[in-house]
């Protein structure tokens, strides 16, 4: 099984949501985050006044998925997430262990 971590911009928040679902992973943690890449944040200006805005506002998704998912589950979230302008953000994969569901007591791949 696979923890995989997206740092994205908000407003992919319903296209990814959207494309997961098709994909069928309907399950994720929604982080609401700040942060920047390479670009080191942004200049905007506020009444006249130029104000450096060093961390951006970000979303943390996380999924887990099954080694059998994990492929469509990456396409879904790049998919819907890419506009193809700086600070579309980053997607890793993590590895995990283990899953319990603490409902039913299902662990591993039956409580993904």
């Amino acid at each position: 099984m696979k923890l995989i971590t997206a740092v994205l911009q908000p407003s992919a928040l319903a296209p990814v949501k959207a494309a997961l679902a098709e994909a069928g992973i309907t399950g994720m943690t929604v982080y609401e985050a700040k942060g920047h890449g390479a670009q080191a944040g942004k200049v905007e200006v506020y009444r006249s006044q130029k104000i450096l805005v060093e961390f951006l506002p970000k979303i943390s998704i996380e999924v887990i998925v099954t080694d059998a998912t994990l492929d469509a589950a990456l396409t879904a979230i790049s998919e819907g997430a890419h506009t193809g302008q700086i600070g579309d953000g980053k997607i890793w994969v993590s590895e995990v262990s283990r899953v319990i569901r603490v409902r039913t007591g299902e662990t591993d791949e039956d409580a993904v």
